[in-house]
């Protein structure tokens, strides 16, 4: 067995991420033998929350199409076994798919393991647990990683009993969307539309084929369904600049009625419309708001900090309610879940990149899914663009990333919080946004930038992100020129991205 793994490394907030693959990054940090004893450790967390001691746990495993997933599967296999788990293949699978699999059907797994680094390149990997509870939180991975067993976990090449789980997870979305438009086709409810998606070679391959096609789309112009764990084409990202611009140009050339992208594990989605509208970021978040508040009159939408004045604007006017809360999906998803335990009716939770989760499907963030709800209102012959028509967007939006140059990377971006939240109040223009829940949030009036700018400390990285918008052209050169002057005061963080902002926007 390799000695000395390193753990903490190895956590990533509520996962495991590693480079499982030799290269210039980097030697391999996410090995077969850690994978061995996260398993089995994963084994050992599940029995002590399951009351009958005695009963064999059974595991499901499933991998998204990195090269190097089969390997850490079957490494998996091994460490589960050796706990005296059962060990269960579900080879290519969306993460999902993993979670949904220890709660859908006639004999629910009691946990699962989904290999899978989502959008990260080729050459790393991870691995996501799920209990029938939901995702394991940060506190679980640190359980995991703190009781691996200290023991040699020999690689044994069990034999996991297979499982067609992903065709059950396929029939339930596929129920979904005809018991959603009630069509008098019943079974084929998108007959006559024309869909398509991109996979970028990764897990989502099988929602064209598996969902799209078995409802009678059509679905001709589809790119990259097939995995491929070298990412060939793009990175499977919806946020992904390029990414966007395939699919975009995809939908455009093929006339269809909707194009559809994946990021590489399908716990993310975008979406593109007949004229090429990209559905991301506010506009995604936007549309299914829509259709949540028109189900649930009042509800209270769930996204993270850097969401739009007009969405707010948006969500209200639907008759809903909005709460800006903290960066990062866990932390929308369970605020949502929050505000429901203390009876405050939360149905969306969902962040700007694409993680989106709803009440009626275990707050889990599934790209599937969202677009069946996409997809039903397709079906229904709704208008999507109609849906979002009040939606104000941004004349200018920008984010930039303040390097942090203090050993104290935490404290000292608590300094340049402060600093900030005293001079706020004394720069004209400028007022403290007051329901506030990350980093300092200033909003301007039409005079000094017509919009808000965010900054925060980052979750995992050494870097301060400063999210800016305006309502007009100019306004953020306005805001930022005004931020550079508070800032100078500030200590241990780098300003050079700000003043290269400023300079090129005066030159453009």
């Amino acid at each position: 067995m390799e000695r000395n793994i390193d753990y903490e490394g190895l956590r990533n907030g509520s996962d495991i991420r590693g480079i499982a693959m030799e290269n210039e990054e980097g030697p391999v940090t996410l090995t077969a033998d850690a994978v061995r004893h996260l398993a089995a450790s994963f084994v050992l967390w599940l029995r002590g929350r399951n009351k009958d001691q005695k009963k064999e746990l059974r595991i499901a495993v499933g991998r998204d199409s990195r090269l190097t997933g089969p390997e850490l599967a079957g490494a998996a296999f091994d460490g589960i076994s050796a706990e005296g788990g059962k060990p269960y293949d579900l080879g290519l699978a969306s993460t999902p798919a993993m979670f949904m699999s220890t709660v859908l059907g006639d004999s629910p797994f009691d946990g699962s393991i989904m290999i899978t680094a989502s959008h990260l390149p080729s050459h790393r990997n991870g691995m996501k647990f799920f209990s029938p509870d939901g995702g394991l939180e940060k506190e679980d991975i640190g359980a995991l990683t703190a009781n691996a067993p200290d023991r040699v976990i020999e690689k044994t090449g069990v034999q996991a009993e297979k499982s067609g789980f992903m065709d059950e997870y396929t029939a339930f979305l596929r129920k979904k969307i005809c018991d959603g438009v009630k069509a008098s086709d019943y079974e084929h409810p998108l007959k006559g539309l024309h869909i398509i998606v991109d996979a970028g070679n990764g897990a989502g391959g099988f929602f064209a084929d598996k969902v799209l096609k078995e409802l009678g789309a059509d679905t001709e112009g589809s790119l990259f369904l097939n995995p491929d764990g070298s990412f060939p084409n793009h990175i499977p990202n919806p946020e992904n600049k390029v990414a966007a611009g395939v699919i975009r140009d995809a939908t455009l050339k093929n006339k269809a009625d909707l194009g559809i992208i994946f990021d590489t594990d399908v716990d993310r989605a975008g979406a593109v419309l007949p004229d090429g509208r990209e559905l991301t970021r506010n506009d995604l978040i936007a549309v299914l708001s829509a259709i949540v508040i028109k189900e649930h009159p009042g509800t209270t939408i769930v996204t993270d900090s850097v969401t739009s004045d007009g969405l707010a604007a948006f969500i209200k006017g639907k008759g809903g309610r909005h709460r800006r809360f903290k960066r990062g999906y866990r932390n929308v998803i369970n605020e949502a879940i929050r505000l429901n335990g203390e009876g405050v009716e939360s149905d969306l939770a969902i962040e700007t990149s694409g993680h989106g989760a709803l009440k009626e499907n275990y707050f889990l963030d599934d790209g599937a899914y969202l677009m069946v709800k996409l997809l039903t209102e397709l079906g229904k012959g709704s208008s999507i663009r109609d849906m979002i028509a009040g939606l104000k967007e941004p004349e200018e939006s920008a984010e930039i990333r303040f390097p942090v140059t203090a050993s104290d990377v935490s404290g000292n971006g608590d300094r340049v919080l402060k600093l900030l939240t005293e001079k706020a109040e004394t720069v004209p223009g400028w007022s403290l946004e007051k329901e506030n829940y990350e980093g300092v949030r200033v909003n301007t009036d039409e005079s000094h930038g017509d919009g808000w700018f965010l900054l925060r400390k980052s979750l995992h990285e050494p870097i301060m992100p400063l999210n800016i918008e305006s309502g007009k052209k100019g306004g953020n050169v306005l805001m930022a020129e005004a931020l550079l002057n508070v800032l100078k005061e500030a200590s241990g963080i780098e300003l050079k991205p700000l003043e290269d902002f400023v300079q090129n926007q005066k030159q453009s």
